[in-house]
């Protein structure tokens, strides 16, 4: 197998140092429930991870050890929240507390692509915000990266409820497949 090409991606860093202001979404025509996933299982947080983050090429959890991702997964200061539409998972967002009381890093956010363009993710986006927010004591900020690797829409959703980018940076990195971690997957990376 000859050498994979190197992937350019530019990474968007975005915050927010208040709630915001805006009028929440609606909530989504259908049966809809958010529940926290308290002490998750492996096996559960990689299928969530890997069933969502598979189409944009998300790699960095797939190739941790058991051991190093129980670590955080399992930390109190790390809520992993899972929305549910129909009784299935749809999708998950991921708060990270552990530089509290400073700021938290809604460090993971995602839909499973059967639930993109149904009108769930800008209403799970700002219930995770208002989660984020709704913490004792408030954090400073909020923050959340995204990237060209990601749906192309992330960047105007998380901007639409109310981030604000403070920093841009150019990264190549080695194509994750070939590491072994996207056996099947069929993974879109922009030209």
């Amino acid at each position: 197998m000859a050498d994979p090409a190197p992937i350019e991606t530019v990474i968007t860093y975005l915050q927010m140092t208040e709630p915001p202001g805006s009028a929440h979404p609606p909530t989504p025509a259908a049966k809809v429930a958010l529940m926290r996933a308290e002490a998750p299982t492996l096996a559960f947080y990689r299928y969530l991870y890997d069933t969502v983050g598979g189409p944009w090429l998300w790699w960095e959890r797939r190739v941790m050890d058991d051991a190093d991702l129980s670590a955080v997964i399992l930390n109190p200061a790390v809520e992993v929240y899972v929305l549910y539409v129909g009784g299935v998972p749809a999708g998950f967002a991921e708060l990270d507390a552990r530089k509290m009381p400073g700021e938290i890093e809604l460090a993971y956010f995602g839909l499973m692509e059967e639930f993109v363009g149904r009108g769930f993710g800008g209403y799970f986006l700002r219930w995770a915000i208002d989660q984020a927010w709704s913490r004792d004591p408030v954090p400073g900020r909020l923050w959340v990266n995204t990237c060209t690797l990601d749906h192309p829409n992330a960047l105007a959703v998380y901007q639409r409820c109310g981030f604000e980018p403070y920093e841009r940076e150019s990264k190549t990195i080695d194509d994750p497949r070939f590491r072994e971690a996207f056996p099947d997957a069929e993974v879109r990376v922009p030209a």
